[in-house]
């Protein structure tokens, strides 16, 4: 053994070649960790002493190759003056660049993922092999940073500028066969070929076959690309990834800067230039955020996972209910491998959601991702029935009836005597008590919540919610299922609203004074959108229905007078009275009209202003700012309230059931780490500046402890 350590071992192979191996010890995947780093310089350093070795392959123990750098331990890394940042940064790139001059040649096997760090090592070496199931990529834009090791600089000189900024400005994970043709990999072989495949070409470098040393030099010169070229390509691609990012997201147009800046050095200075980039962006409030989401979407995988040692295998669903939400259910549970039962007491609504799943598994062949014949088989998956006689073999029955408390009991109620007695009744319900809904069940052990959001085949959140008498059995099948269908469970415990919805609807509610207060909802829409919300909160509303929006505002304030009951009419109030309910009718704050593709568009629409007249009780100069205060502040704080009360359990779940189910700005981390970029203390001092506005605003007195502690909801 020429080197043997906790993450890496340099063993001998034949002939003069050498084996180094990633295989981090305790852990199921291989990261870039600093134990990892370190043996990383200390293995190229044994290499480099033995005058004997001939060639490297590189490989991995694991399942995939190296996942990237381990973002927990490096994020810590972030807090450092920028000096020892960029000074620690090129010390980590000198083992990839001394392993990229080793003075043999040298061969990476990709047997499996290789992200970010993972890919990075791979560019380093001379050639690369890549098993066909394998995917690479430089993922890092993701959390609002870009490649660290030498990626901006290796990748380009390897696939081309125009090449490497699409790889790198989107993110995106490869496919072997797409690697090949870009140049990225060398050859791409059966996943029991691969060390052989290695072995292949590290002998054929030795013997003069291949010359590893040309190979190599692009690599430590400068792009191949003169002035005007260099022109064209980067001022094109900055312009169009700029459009695409965003202005919110700087990271993927950072990352075309760096190259641009670095075309005309070698590897060394080049380097240097990454380095002090890469430290810019790590410091931003941007990357702040988007690495925080990253964290706590780990860290609720890893909460969900501790269910399935209780949970019970979902063989076979049904989803009470067909129509469009019904339909998307039974989509995502066959499409996932599920097979489901679609039951409604009406041949229209069967066949509207068989339509829905058809349009969707439709969708999904046309672009590629799924073939006519996986598309038949999710439809066969799809069993329509207007009867109960099959529910004796369901596990799990989700109800997705109309949203009204009394219907709902009805319905479960009477498929609770057509279920086994261990078979788990589940309300896709989006305001409505568990806790209510389960006085009308014998079982209301086996009942939950399971809350999907609209449309269901885009949305990734699924409330879990736990009655006070649900089992943790069924919690935990519910989760499993949810996992199954391919969407991520945050369980919440039983308030009105839930988690989602009880939180936005105080930002509704501050939408709803705004109006009232004569500012144009075009505007706040504006201002919204701006702020990085995927739509403004009227064009929202338009989207969700305005006859769901006035159903839930009355629920939420029966649940919270205190705070969320208003005597006034509101907006809402005045749509809903005047039947504009949306896009489902054609007008609401917005008239809609069909585009080319089919998809509804929304246009100005002058008559909703009379509409709307009756309801605007002053006129009020505000400021953008005072638009997003008027807003985010209700909102926060009911996120606040939700985590006090135990309606969630983390501050993590918090935030990522706002982002994932009603599209909470990622680059702003979510509500509560929003307060935190603000400062507790700030964010108090700003709601007293509201207080007049009412209760929506007003900070808890443990909110008020935790500023006056100089406390924080993460770190």
């Amino acid at each position: 053994m020429i080197y043997e350590g906790k993450a890496i071992t340099v063993k001998a192979l034949e002939s003069g070649i050498v084996e180094l191996k990633f295989d981090l010890k305790g852990e199921s995947v291989n990261k870039f960790n600093r134990l990892t780093l370190n043996e990383l310089r200390q293995s190229v350093d044994a290499i480099k002493a033995d005058g004997s070795i001939k060639g490297v392959i590189v490989t991995s123990g694991k399942d995939v190759f190296i996942v990237g750098a381990d973002i927990t331990e490096f994020v810590d890394n972030f807090k450092l003056p920028d000096a020892e940042l960029v000074a620690g940064n090129l010390e980590a790139n000198k083992i990839f660049s001394d392993f990229e001059d080793l003075n043999v040649p040298t061969v990476v096997a990709i047997n499996g993922i290789a992200l970010g760090g993972g890919f990075e090592m791979c560019l380093a070496a001379d050639y690369r092999v890549m098993a066909e199931s394998a995917k690479v990529g430089l993922p890092e834009v993701k959390l609002g940073i870009y490649p660290g090791f030498g990626g901006t600089v290796r990748l380009p000189r390897i696939i081309g500028t125009d090449n490497a900024v699409e790889w790198i400005a989107s993110g995106k994970e490869n496919r072997a066969a797409d690697a090949l043709k870009m140049g990225a990999v060398d050859a791409v072989v059966a996943a029991d070929k691969l060390q052989a495949a290695a072995l292949d070409l590290v002998q054929r470098a030795i013997s003069g076959e291949l010359d590893y040393k040309a190979k190599r030099q692009p690599k430590l010169e400068k792009l191949k690309l003169n002035a005007i070229e260099q022109m064209m390509c980067f001022e094109t691609a900055k312009g169009f990834v700029a459009g695409q990012a965003g202005p919110n997201y700087p990271a993927p147009v950072e990352a075309i800067k760096t190259i641009q800046k670095a075309a005309n050095m070698g590897r060394d200075k080049a380097l240097e230039v990454e380095a002090a980039g890469f430290v810019k962006l790590a410091k931003t409030p941007v990357a702040a955020s988007l690495i925080g989401l990253f964290l706590n979407d780990q860290d609720l995988k890893k909460k969900s996972k501790q269910y399935d040692e209780i949970a019970k295998d979902v063989k076979l669903a049904a989803v009470l209910g067909a129509g469009i939400m019904g339909g998307g259910i039974a989509y995502q549970s066959a499409s996932k491998g599920t097979p489901i039962l679609m039951k409604d007491i009406r041949e229209e609504g069967i066949q509207m959601g068989l339509a829905e799943a058809s349009k969707l598994l439709g969708g999904r062949v046309a672009k590629g991702r799924m073939t006519p014949a996986k598309m038949a088989e999710a439809l066969t998956a799809i069993r329509p029935t207007m009867s109960y006689g099959d529910f004796g073999a369901v596990d799990i029955v989700v109800e997705a009836v109309v949203e009204n408390p009394k219907v709902k009991q009805i319905v479960l109620a009477e498929v609770e005597g057509m279920v086994r007695e261990d078979a788990i009744l589940a309300s896709n319900t989006s305001t409505i008590s568990i806790n209510l809904l389960a006085k009308a069940l014998k079982r209301p052990e086996n009942f939950v919540g399971m809350h999907f959001f609209n449309p269901v085949h885009m949305m990734p959140l699924v409330e879990v919610i736990r009655g006070e008498k649900s089992s943790e059995v069924a919690v935990a099948t519910t989760v499993a299922y949810a996992k199954k269908m391919g969407k991520t469970p945050v369980v919440v415990n039983d308030c009105p609203g839930f988690l989602v919805n009880r939180v936005l609807f105080p930002y509704f509610g501050g939408f709803a004074k705004l109006v009232s207060a004569g500012v144009d909802f075009v505007r706040i829409d504006k201002v919204m959108e701006k702020f990085g919300w995927p739509m403004g909160p009227a064009y929202l509303m338009d989207v969700v229905g305005i006859d769901t929006g006035h159903h839930g505002r009355d629920v939420m304030a029966e649940g919270f007078p205190d705070r969320m009951k208003d005597d006034r009419r509101s907006a809402v109030d005045a749509l809903y009275e005047a039947d504009r309910l949306g896009q489902k009718n054609g007008k609401g704050f917005y008239s809609y009209e069909m585009d080319k593709r089919g998809k509804q568009k929304k246009v100005a629409d002058p008559a909703v202003l009379e509409v709307l007249k009756p309801i605007i009780f002053e006129q009020r100069e505000v400021t953008d700012e005072d638009i997003i205060n008027w807003m985010m502040i209700p909102l926060c704080m009911e996120t606040v309230r939700c985590l006090e009360d135990g309606i969630v359990d983390t501050a993590a779940e918090a935030d990522m059931g706002l982002i994932y189910g009603i599209g909470f700005p990622p680059f702003r981390g979510g509500a509560l780490r929003y307060i935190d970029s603000i400062g507790v203390a700030e964010f108090v001092a700003l709601a007293d500046k509201y207080a007049e506005l009412g209760a929506l605003y007003t900070p808890t007195a443990k909110l008020r402890e935790m500023a006056a502690n100089g406390q924080k909801f993460f770190g």
